[in-house]
């Protein structure tokens, strides 16, 4: 995506770690019964690996529309973190939602939101861009990997919630058979943004689901491990 120098952005595949199956290899998370001493060892991994210049401020995560500043890491009950300047590392967990980058055009400002159909119902996306926008009214997103659309078949009760949220949602759903969709968390994103005037959108091609060798899909697997995304300035 085309964002400042200023800006570093990635996520984590499942392969490089420490932690051992079902959790193979690179599990971040420490909420999926895996080793504790394992997810550290990844944590730390990741640290040396990408030479960032703090420890990630890593988020619990609850399916909703809060927004930390992760320079302020004692309020960690969210799904969405931004940073305004270097000094902090945004961070979130993800093993089929869609993890949401963020960044302005002069690089001085950046988000991250975790993005499950029900964080996107509660609002998580506009809340992230209206933290940014506070601070640049010039956003560039990227779409990290998520469940694809022909993977994440729902039911009735996910579709009516989604759409209470946002009537015309109704395109991101597909039908498959009577009472079940396959919904497309990319779409949603995608409509969000480009309503709160976010129109530079890149990513939004890889599948969590039926990319097994290289990503975590909880609704493949249960059991699984987490991938992480980070970005953040320098």
């Amino acid at each position: 995506w085309p964002v400042p120098n200023t800006v570093h952005a990635c996520y984590t595949t499942r392969r490089g770690g420490h932690s051992v199956p079902p959790y193979d290899s690179f599990n971040l998370g420490h909420t999926v019964d895996d080793q504790p001493q394992s997810v550290q060892s990844n944590r730390l991994h990741l640290e040396q690996l990408l030479a960032l210049p703090t420890a990630p401020t890593w988020l619990d995560q609850v399916h909703g529309a809060t927004v930390v500043d992760s320079a302020q890491p004692l309020r960690r009950t969210a799904d969405a973190a931004i940073a305004i300047g270097p000094g902090s590392v945004c961070a979130i967990l993800t093993a089929d939602c869609l993890p949401l980058f963020l960044a302005c055009r002069e690089g001085t400002c950046v988000g991250l939101s975790h993005c499950g159909w029900r964080g996107i119902a509660a609002g998580v996306i506009e809340n992230t861009v209206r933290a940014l926008q506070a601070h640049s009214p010039e956003l560039i997103a990227y779409l990290g990997p998520a469940i694809g659309p022909d993977a994440y078949e729902v039911g009735p009760d996910m579709r009516a919630e989604v759409l209470r949220a946002d009537p015309q949602y109704e395109d991101a759903f597909r039908s498959v058979s009577e009472g079940r969709w396959y919904a497309d968390l990319y779409a949603m994103a995608r409509r969000r943004l480009r309503a709160l005037g976010v129109t530079q959108i890149h990513g939004g091609d890889r599948c969590t689901a039926s990319e097994p060798s290289d990503f975590y899909s909880y609704r493949r697997d249960g059991n699984t491990g987490r991938m992480a995304s980070l970005i953040w300035l320098e």
